[in-house]
């Protein structure tokens, strides 16, 4: 630590209270420096069934008292390290890092928490990292979105937000769809659809598609007609024919919000 020097404004500093960002030694020190700092407030914690949780510096602690008693327990400890400051948040919901927690009905919800300045903006996938890296942001995260949300519907939000982010850093739709089914199948969840699927014979079914577009709207209607017109009185009329559109898998159709039954 005694080592760390920076420039700024032509002049050179050395630093010797505090450590630079992105150092690894910095980490570690600030890990030690919390460990000491925060063996009386565990005691404490532990002795009332309270919840303590910390990440390297940074600090939870979840408490069931009145407000003032909370502002004047906080106070408290605030005094213990006068480079050390807890901040209350009294209500329902809190942040701890980039989890959300609500307490709702005597139970907690959690999902992703992003930062009011988060911008979508990751590595894009024209650029000329390797590809393994930009599946990796893929991989990483919805492993995040499905540890951290609590419910299915809130996982579903969190993954279109995720998707919508990679589309508008050019990551194609096919791309994302084969990262997402990799996480699956590497953790061991199997994907349950909420549709009910049709069973088709297809001896006697013919099942063709078409990329729609506004001058092929009429093209299912004609089609039916001139089938019923030459094969009306034909063999090859007990097949029947079934014709279905393909939507453009662009970004359009990914912002049109549909609603599930």
């Amino acid at each position: 630590m005694q080592n760390n020097y920076f420039s700024y404004a032509s002049q050179y500093y050395h630093p010797i209270h505090e450590g630079a960002m992105g150092s690894p030694l910095t980490s570690s020190v600030a890990n030690c420096y919390v460990f000491f700092y925060e063996r009386n407030i565990v005691r404490q914690i532990n002795n009332s069934g309270e919840l303590y949780f910390r990440y390297i510096d940074d600090i939870f602690i979840a408490l069931d008292l009145p407000a003032r008693h909370l502002l004047k327990q906080i106070d408290k400890w605030n005094h213990f390290d006068e480079n050390i400051k807890l901040f209350e948040n009294i209500g329902s919901t809190a942040n701890f890092l980039d989890l959300h927690i609500k307490s709702q009905d005597g139970q907690l919800f959690t999902t992703v928490y992003q930062k009011p300045s988060y911008e979508p903006y990751y590595l894009p996938f024209k650029s000329i990292h390797l590809l393994h890296m930009k599946k990796n942001i893929i991989f990483t995260m919805l492993l995040r979105t499905i540890r951290y949300c609590s419910s299915f519907q809130a996982y579903l939000n969190e993954r279109e937000k995720l998707r919508m982010a990679l589309l508008l850093n050019k990551y194609p739709n096919k791309f994302i769809n084969e990262q997402f089914n990799n996480v699956f199948l590497k953790i061991n969840i199997d994907q349950f659809s909420n549709k009910r699927k049709i069973p088709i014979d297809y001896e006697k079914t013919m099942v063709t598609h078409f990329t729609y577009c506004s001058n092929m709207e009429t093209v299912p209607t004609n089609f039916h007609i001139l089938w019923d017109k030459y094969f009306g009185n034909s063999p090859i009329n007990e097949i029947i024919p079934i014709l279905g559109t393909r939507n453009v898998n662009n970004l359009q159709r990914r912002l049109v919000h549909t609603r599930l039954i």
